[in-house]
């Protein structure tokens, strides 16, 4: 495979969000009556060692599970240089948030008209000074013929699935395992600039593809801040979910160019709702029916394809709706917000208005309406007026200083989602901590009510997250990870 020619790359944005929390114990927590947890404050700290979950027994007839781990956390394979502080993980985040509330503002309809560019090259405007994060959990799958074991993140807010490939033909950042290298592989394939899945890039990754005139090969690019891009050739490969479940011809971008903050895994695995995405490819087996658990730092999950034993009978559904400027994103519909015993007087306007709510696996920090987070906010405080507040940690401003406690007292939190499905969110869904001095609400609020909500993966952690997505349903069980 001929290198690449000079590529060009910059900023545009990328996607996000995340969702909400079932009654659930956790083992730093237990119940109190009155609407309150019971915390012991040493489990609200990122661990320092790795406690695996017990692995999820998959239905081979129905579903394949590979394991997630939290890639800054004990259980990642990644090195220490390439994991972030818990300060770096809130300016990625924000960064984030700012990406896709800015993509909601754009009409993506404006781009599907482009025609194909005969050249050897891709050229894509800076749009932004901001870097953004691009997720933080990684799973391990096989690529290509043997195959090649690749930590990868995982994100429902993306749909193109790529590595980083041999021969780098400008950039290629670190990673923890060798790079991808296709003439090593049977299976590998370019597809031509002809194939109507090159043209189809365009909704996968919101950039026209360019065409190499010299091999007719398809080049796409994905761009999701100043510094974090992908450029390469569009191919078909071989994918191994499991030993049972074997996928012959994925679409897969095949990086030669590639630099961002991808910190030591090699590319991304897309789950948004592109035909291109890996739950689109995979739905004649899976139905586009997907679940996952986001363990905490010291733990381990799972993401599984398919309906099989690891989703959970006692699930909570509420509806997915979608966005027309947003494809990827799973969008839910928040009505109302409890804390301790108290539903807070918000009109269930100040969700509407906002554009509604995506879940994205990528977004750390759940962002409300100001009006719903002041709200909630206020409450909080005042239910927490025992304990003393300490300084703001970056975007959070309800910081409290627990070095002193061995365990605290806290007011439960519950989301009201559409069709009157009440979640309350287990105990570490609340906070995010730096130390135990320091450890802070984990919420914040948008600029005003009509941005975008996000619900974010710290709300998610220790939940079964269940994507019916042919069904127009997402399911919440409590104890995904165990």
């Amino acid at each position: 495979m001929s290198s690449l020619s000079s590529i060009v790359f910059f900023f545009s944005s990328l996607s996000f969000i995340f969702f909400c929390f079932l009654d659930n114990g956790f083992a730093g927590a237990d119940e109190i009556s009155g609407g309150r947890h019971l915390i012991r404050v040493a489990s609200l700290v990122p661990a320092t060692t790795c406690s695996p979950s017990m692995p999820k027994v998959a239905d081979d007839r129905k579903s394949s599970s590979a394991k997630v781990v939290h890639r800054n956390g004990p259980c990642s394979k990644l090195t220490n240089n390439n994991k972030a502080t818990v300060t770096e993980f809130l300016i990625q985040d924000e960064s984030r948030v700012k990406s896709i509330h800015s993509r909601a503002k754009i009409n993506s309809a404006s781009k599907t008209n482009t025609p194909l560019q005969d050249t050897d090259s891709i050229s894509i405007p800076a749009k932004s000074g901001d870097t953004l994060g691009t997720g933080n959990y990684i799973v391990t799958v096989g690529l290509g013929t043997p195959k090649r074991d690749l930590s990868l993140i995982f994100d429902t807010g993306s749909d193109l699935t790529w590595t980083q490939c041999q021969p780098c033909a400008r950039t290629c950042y670190s990673q923890q395992e060798p790079i991808f290298d296709p003439s090593l592989s049977k299976s590998y394939k370019n597809v031509s600039c002809s194939a109507p899945q090159c043209s189809a890039l365009i909704s996968a990754t919101g950039n026209t593809p360019s065409c190499s005139s010299s091999t007719n090969t398809c080049i796409y690019g994905i761009q999701y801040g100043d510094q974090s891009f992908s450029v390469g050739y569009f191919a078909t490969e071989t994918l191994t979910l499991s030993p049972t479940d074997i996928f012959p011809n994925i679409y897969f971008g095949c990086g030669e160019n590639n630099q961002g903050l991808f910190r030591g895994a090699a590319g991304l695995i897309g789950l948004g709702r592109d035909p291109l995405s890996l739950v689109s490819q995979t739905a004649g087996k899976y139905g586009k029916y997907f679940s996952y658990c986001l363990p905490s730092s010291g733990a381990t999950g799972h993401l599984t394809f398919g309906k099989g034993k690891s989703n959970f009978a006692n699930a909570k559904f509420t509806s997915l709706s979608s966005n027309s400027q947003l494809k990827s994103f799973y969008f839910i519909d928040i009505i109302g917000i409890k804390v301790g015993m108290k539903i807070l007087p918000i009109p269930r306007s100040v969700f509407t208005n906002s554009g509604g709510t995506v879940i994205d696996s990528g977004t750390v920090i759940t962002r409300l309406p100001p009006t719903a987070y002041t709200a909630m906010k206020t409450e909080f405080r005042k239910q927490m007026s025992d304990y003393n507040l300490t300084n703001p940690l970056s975007i959070l401003d309800t910081c409290y200083d627990f070095s002193s406690y061995k365990s605290v007292l806290v007011p439960k939190i519950g989301f009201i989602f559409a069709g009157n499905v009440v979640l309350s969110l287990s105990s570490n869904g609340i906070f995010y901590a730096a130390s135990t001095a320091q450890v802070c609400l984990g919420f914040a609020g948008n600029n005003d009510d009509t941005s975008l909500g996000i619900f974010g993966n710290v709300q998610q952690q220790s939940l079964e997250v269940i994507y019916d997505v042919a069904g127009g349903k997402l399911g919440f069980a409590a104890g995904g990870c165990s």
